[in-house]
């Protein structure tokens, strides 16, 4: 029965031994190629500036801006805006990029290129802000070219671009946010006039029904009504005149059939008529009513007469009675004009009052629809002096953005000529290179020895037929295969030698000279 075979250490030199110059042509050749590939592939240099996101000058809280959005949210937009075909195609032929792919590639595949060789990075400082990320304080714009100048150049263009879209950008969302602001101002400023001119229009509409004529009508009624109560009175008393001048005019006239009259003892009945009418108006009304006073003077004078008249001798009857009964008759009719003027004023009263009554009964219909018209007038005020303040405040925020007082960007560091290349890094391509080339002969050496099913060793060969041979027979080297060997060794020592000579030109030529490397290596070595 075969039992597995382990491989010893010895073993591992004999292979090692056996694909020596398999894994050294494999070694050579792989690491050949990574050093070919450090020094022969074209550096990339990248030149980057730093634009700073400087807050606000003005304190927000006094003006605020009319952008609002994060700062990382406006660079992306600007980058979307700067990095647009027209923007990059014209930096493109302004300065000759990519000459070797004008004439093969297309003008995408040429503007997608450079997309890619752009750089925007942002920088966030350990501020915790609404959205619970950290803030956005400044950022990297690089651009990434074969040649160093033409790369500081397409920097400074783009982190130019960058400024410049960003004042942009502001100044027109604040005068866009201006003019819509305006414009709505304009649009509710109509709407309010439109509700002035209907406020207006009912109000004169209803001049006589409105609420706040509603307590001078009541006190208006209040007074017509206490006119009315008083004409009535002064109707009462007028008719009470008119018995009292029938009542006269009767013994007037029975009188006149006796034959004669005293002129005097008519002069007495007028007067006891007027203090009889001055006690009956004393009940009715005040000391200062005109009524009143007017019965007083006629009374003084009546008295006056009585005191300074002597006795007239008794007239003939026909000429007395005429005279007494015509005074009587014209005092009846002067009462009953006063009946027919106060029944006119009582008549006009009572139509007015009736009016007054019609104007409080439609003020409660009056005050709905009103309050209608004004909940609209003060809604459409409302609006219109929000929009207002609102409107002045974009203005204000528009200044800020013209005399850039608001956030800003502002170049922090300006694109640096690049002195040297960040790619390729040729220490890592030639160690990276080394290590793949031990890898390679390594498993070149293990694939060599698995393809080969040649038996090797005694303890290989008793492991298979598991019997220990009778006897060894050592391997016998020829001549031709020891002179074979020695042509093999010299090869492989010039190939070697080839290989570090022509490593050593190409760190000279395409890395540092020889002798500022030796010089750099001692000092690193004293």
């Amino acid at each position: 029965m075969t039992t597995e075979y382990e491989l010893t250490i010895s073993d591992y030199l004999s292979i090692f031994k056996r694909h020596l110059v398999k894994m050294l042509i494999a070694f050579a050749s792989i690491l050949l190629i990574s050093v070919l590939m450090a020094f022969l592939l074209k550096p990339v240099y990248l030149s980057t500036g730093t634009i700073l996101v400087e807050s606000q000058r003005i304190p927000s809280d006094l003006v605020r801006a009319t952008v609002t959005s994060y700062a990382d949210e406006r660079i992306e937009v600007i980058k979307q805006h700067v990095m647009t075909h027209e923007n990059l195609f014209r930096i493109i032929k302004k300065y000759n990029l990519y000459p070797e792919k004008v004439e093969l590639a297309s003008t995408s595949d040429l503007i997608a290129n450079m997309r890619k060789s752009v750089s925007v990075e942002l920088l966030n400082a350990d501020i915790a802000i609404a959205r619970g990320n950290s803030a956005t304080i400044s950022f990297n714009v690089g651009f990434e070219y074969e040649k160093p100048d033409i790369a500081h150049k397409v920097a400074n263009e783009l982190v130019t671009l960058f400024l410049d879209e960003n004042v942009k950008t502001r100044t027109e969302r604040a005068v866009e946010t201006t003019e819509f602001l305006t414009q709505e101002l304009s649009t509710l400023k109509l709407e309010l006039e439109s509700v002035e001119s209907k406020v207006a229009a009912f109000k004169q509409q209803h001049a006589n029904s409105l609420p706040e004529h509603l307590e001078m009508h009541m006190g208006m009624m209040q007074r017509v009504d206490s006119d009315i109560k008083e004409i009535d009175r002064d109707y009462k008393t007028t008719q009470e005149e008119l018995r009292y001048l029938d009542v006269e005019l009767a013994s007037a006239q029975s009188s006149a059939k006796s034959g004669t009259v005293d002129v005097q003892s008519g002069a007495i009945s007028e007067l006891d008529k007027a203090k009889a009418e001055l006690d009956r108006s004393l009940v009715l009304y005040k000391e200062t009513h005109p009524t009143i006073r007017a019965l007083k003077r006629k009374i003084e004078t009546l008295e006056k007469e009585g005191n300074t008249s002597e006795q007239v001798k008794p007239v003939k009857n026909d000429i007395a009675t005429d005279l007494v009964i015509a005074k009587i008759h014209t005092q009846i009719a002067a009462a009953k004009s006063r009946l027919n003027s106060l029944t006119d004023q009582k008549r006009a009263l009572q139509g007015k009052i009736s009016q007054l009554q019609s104007q409080v009964s439609q003020s409660p219909i009056v005050e709905r629809g009103l309050f209608t018209l004004m909940r609209d007038y003060e809604n459409a005020k409302t609006k219109y002096e929000e929009v207002k303040s609102k409107q002045v405040n974009a203005k204000i925020a528009e200044n800020l953005e013209t005399e850039n007082k608001a956030e800003r960007f502002s170049i922090l560091e300006p694109p640096i000529f690049p002195d040297k290349p960040i790619r390729p890094v040729k220490k890592k391509i030639v160690g990276l290179g080394f290590l793949a080339a031990l890898a390679a002969a390594a498993v070149l050496a293990a694939l060599f020895e698995a393809l080969d099913k040649r038996v090797r060793g005694v303890e290989s060969l008793n492991s298979i037929i598991n019997m220990r041979p009778l006897v060894i027979i050592p391997y016998i080297t020829t001549q031709a295969e020891l002179k074979r060997n020695k042509n093999l060794l010299k090869l492989i020592l010039v190939s070697v030698f080839a290989g570090i000579l022509l490593a050593l030109i190409l760190i000279h030529l395409f890395y540092m000279p020889l002798d500022l490397l030796l010089l750099k290596l001692t000092t690193k070595l004293a």
